[in-house]
C-alpha cells in the first residue's frame, strides 16, 4: 500500500490546492457521539472523564480502522480503484486552500469592508471572542490561527500520509478533528475532553517541531527575517499553554517582526497569555497575506524532505 502513498499525496495535495477542504464526515460523528455518551455517563468529574475516553477511543477505530480496511481490500482486488479513492481521501483531510481562503477573508474585510465584517470572519476560524477586537487584534489572531493550522492542518497531515499512508493520515485529523471540537478548557469540556486534547498534544509534537524549522527555512525564500525568526523560535517556542501551539507562532512571529499572542477573552472569560515574539514593527493588515506565502514554502521544503527520506476543519486558538 505504502508505494501508492507518496503518488497519492503529491496528486491529492493538487486537487486541495485546486478546489478546497470539504466537509468531513468525522466531525459529525463526534457531534453525534458526544450527545449520546453524554447522556449515559454521570454528569460528574469521573463520568466525564469515562465518557472522554470512549468517545477517543470510538473516533479512533472509526477514523483510523475504516479506511485501513477498505484501502486493504481495494489494493487487493482492484489496486486502480485503491489508488483512486486514497487520492481523494487525501484532498478531503489537507487544509492548505481553505487556510488560505478564510485567511484572506479576513484581509479583505479588513481592506475592503468593516471592522464588524473583518470580525465576523475571523470569527470562523479562532475560538476567542472577537466583538471587541481592534484591527489590530483581528490581523494578529488571522496570522497566529494561519500558523498553527500549518502544522495541525497541512505538515502534520502530510507526515503521517508519508509514513503510513491514508489510514494512519486519517487517524490523525480524527485525533485533531477530537481537539477542536472537545479539547477547550471550560467548564463544558474541562473533563469530557481532556484526553483528546492530550492525544492531540502527543499527535502534533514531533510534527510541530518540524514546521517551526520549516517555517524558520521557509523565510529564506520569501525575503522576511531569516535571523529573527530563528532566534524568536528558540526564545519563545514554549510560551504557550499547549506545547505545540507556540512553535509555528514563534516562527512566525519572528519572520514578520511582530509581537503574536497575549491575552485573550475565550467565552467570556479573560486569559493571561504570555506574549510571543518583539514589536519590532506593528502588526497591520496587509500582513495577513504574508503567512500564506510562508506556508507555500514551507511545504514544499517538507514536500522535497520527504520524497528525500522515503523514496517511494482546524484548530480553534
Amino acid at each position: 500500500m505504502l508505494k501508492y502513498s507518496l503518488p497519492a499525496l503529491a496528486i491529492g495535495f493538487v486537487l486541495d490546492l485546486l478546489i478546497g477542504d470539504p466537509i468531513c464526515v468525522i466531525g459529525n460523528l463526534i457531534a453525534v457521539l458526544e450527545k449520546v455518551i453524554r447522556k449515559i455517563f454521570p454528569k460528574n468529574h469521573g463520568g466525564e472523564l469515562t465518557g472522554g475516553f470512549l468517545i477517543v477511543v470510538l473516533v479512533c477505530l472509526f477514523s483510523g480502522g475504516v479506511p485501513l480496511l477498505v484501502l486493504y481490500y481495494l489494493y487487493r482486488y482492484l489496486p486502480v480503484a485503491g489508488f483512486v479513492l486514497e487520492v481523494f481521501w487525501c484532498y478531503q483531510l489537507l487544509a492548505t486552500r481553505s487556510l488560505k481562503d478564510e485567511s484572506m477573508k479576513v484581509y479583505d474585510r479588513l481592506k475592503n469592508g468593516t471592522l464588524d465584517e473583518a470580525r465576523y470572519a475571523v470569527s470562523m476560524i479562532v475560538g476567542r471572542d472577537t466583538r471587541e477586537l481592534t484591527e489590530t487584534g483581528v490581523t494578529k489572531a488571522a496570522v497566529e490561527t494561519v500558523a498553527e493550522n500549518a502544522s495541525d492542518g497541512v505538515i502534520a497531515p502530510m507526515l503521517y500520509m508519508a509514513i503510513g499512508g491514508v489510514p494512519l493520515m486519517f487517524l490523525y485529523k480524527g485525533i485533531n478533528t477530537m481537539d477542536s471540537m472537545l479539547g477547550y478548557k471550560n467548564d463544558k469540556y474541562l473533563y469530557f475532553g481532556r484526553i483528546a486534547a492530550k492525544l492531540d498534544d502527543v499527535a502534533n509534537y514531533i510534527p510541530a517541531r518540524i514546521s517551526g524549522w520549516l517555517m524558520v527555512a521557509g523565510t529564506v525564500f520569501t525575503g522576511m527575517d531569516t535571523k529573527n525568526a530563528a532566534k524568536i523560535y528558540k526564545r519563545d517556542r514554549r510560551n504557550h499553554a499547549s506545547p505545540n501551539s507556540a512553535q509555528t507562532e514563534a516562527a512566525m512571529a519572528g519572520a514578520l517582526d511582530v509581537q503574536l499572542a497575549g491575552n485573550a477573552y475565550y467565552f467570556g472569560k479573560l486569559y493571561e497569555k504570555p506574549t510571543i515574539g518583539d514589536p519590532i514593527r506593528c502588526i497591520w493588515t496587509a500582513q495577513c497575506g504574508d503567512p500564506v506565502r510562508i506556508i507555500k514554502v514551507t511545504i514544499n521544503t517538507d514536500r522535497r524532505m520527504t520524497n528525500d527520506k522515503t523514496h517511494t476543519w482546524r484548530r480553534r486558538i
